[in-house]
């Protein structure tokens, strides 16, 4: 299926591993130029490296911090001076103290407080400096990678994702009539760099090994699997397109099945 993306332009967050690096892989072989920006030059670089010479294409490597709006417009006007215009955000950064998962007598506020802002209001900041872009096309495609302790909780860190739930929702109606839509995505239990310091950590707490923690997910999971990053990826290219502008303000999960709650 030809998803109708040869020429456009996307920024991705926190695009130099794990699932925002397989988004930018698979736009690039839709003939998206990309943008993956991040706090780390060298691994944005290394990443970028890797995928031209593996596929071809563009991209571009810019260094931000979504904590920061100065940053997130500096980003974001260089993308659009770079490339000539911004047709889709995906919105991955996170904290780089990942998920708090203490109790309420254990956990930081600060660390707290470092997480909402770096995944919810920095998502904000990065869709309010690409949607004047995305105006000035008539398109535009925002999407937030969330997650599924937004729906659980296991982790106080659950609230970012709920809230990007909700400002999704919100952005949705308002960018709507200037041909911009806005979704979330939740992932799963996917394979990526981080995915074994949570079985380590998991089983460290359980006083299992870190290939029973695996396997518990697994056996949770109706597919009977972990997922790929690049299963994410191509979920995000579709929601991305043409093909999906009848979709927005929705939240969906991609997690094969691992969470059992109907959400209408």
């Amino acid at each position: 299926m030809d998803l109708e993306l040869r020429g456009r332009v996307a920024v991705v967050t926190g695009g130099a591993l794990g699932i925002g690096r397989a988004v930018a892989r698979e736009l690039v072989k839709e003939g998206v130029s990309v943008v993956i920006a991040a706090r780390r030059r060298h691994l944005l670089e290394e990443t970028a490296k890797e995928i031209e010479a593996e596929l071809g294409g563009r991209v571009v490597p810019l260094v931000a911090d979504t904590t920061s709006t100065t940053s997130v417009r500096a980003m974001m006007d260089a993308a659009a001076g770079e490339l000539g215009r911004v047709d889709i955000l995906v919105n991955g950064a996170a904290a780089p103290s990942g998920l708090v998962r203490n109790s309420v007598d254990e956990a930081d506020p600060d660390l707290l407080l470092t997480d909402l802002n770096t995944k919810v209001v920095g998502y904000f900041r990065c869709a309010q400096a690409a949607a004047p872009h995305m105006r000035k096309l008539g398109y535009g495609r925002i999407l937030n990678i969330g997650g599924l302790t937004g729906r659980s909780s296991h982790a106080l860190s659950g609230m970012r994702n709920l809230a990007v739930v909700h400002m999704t929702k919100a952005l949705s109606d308002q960018l709507g009539p200037f041909g911009i839509t806005v979704n979330t995505v939740h992932p799963g239990v996917v394979e990526t760099e981080h995915i074994h310091e949570l079985y380590e950590k998991e089983a460290a707490k359980q006083g299992i090994t870190p290939q029973q923690v695996e396997q518990n997910f697994i056996d949770r999971t109706p597919i009977r699997r972990v997922l790929t990053a690049q299963e994410v990826a191509r979920t995000l290219c579709f929601l991305a397109s043409p093909h999906a502008g009848g979709i927005t303000g929705e939240s969906l999960g991609i997690d094969g099945g691992l969470t059992r709650g109907i959400f209408l």
